[in-house]
């Protein structure tokens, strides 16, 4: 699979370790910034993120931030983009299970390196139940 990950500075840090654990099992990981610390406006960097996941040349999204829940809004703006704010090993399951989120939002604010990457891993790991959950995907969309 390639992963696309990307965020703001709040979520830098855990970006690259996210990248690592991503590499480490065997996938790829495309870096959609931001590329320091330093402040950024993190639309610029989940608009390309979510166009990746859109059109297939991404499989799967992780946006990093501080709370998660712009860079979730943000994505959320795309169509056939279901972007999920997940704190928890349950919640990364359910969003997959449940809502077949195509984009994993983590709040780096909130949670632990540690934990980041759990989340990640259950994401990843974790396939769409589909039956009466689809039914319900399948009204998302306003198109």
């Amino acid at each position: 699979m390639n992963i696309g990950i990307g965020g703001d500075h709040a979520g830098f840090e855990y970006k690259g370790e996210i990248i690592k654990f991503i590499e480490s099992n065997g996938h790829k990981a495309t870096d959609f910034g931001p590329g320091s610390a330093e402040s950024v406006d993190y639309p610029d960097h989940v608009h390309p993120l979510a166009e990746a996941v859109k059109t297939g040349d991404c499989t799967f999204g992780i946006l990093i931030c501080g709370s998660a829940n712009g860079v979730a809004m943000t994505a959320n703006k795309h169509q056939e983009i279901r972007a999920g704010l997940a704190w928890n090993k349950e919640v990364a399951e359910l969003i997959r299970q449940h809502n077949n989120a195509n984009v994993l939002c983590i709040p780096a604010r909130f949670t632990t390196l540690e934990q980041a990457i759990e989340l990640v891993s259950t994401f990843l790991n974790t396939d769409f139940e589909g039956g009466r959950h689809k039914r319900r995907v399948d009204k998302i969309s306003c198109n």
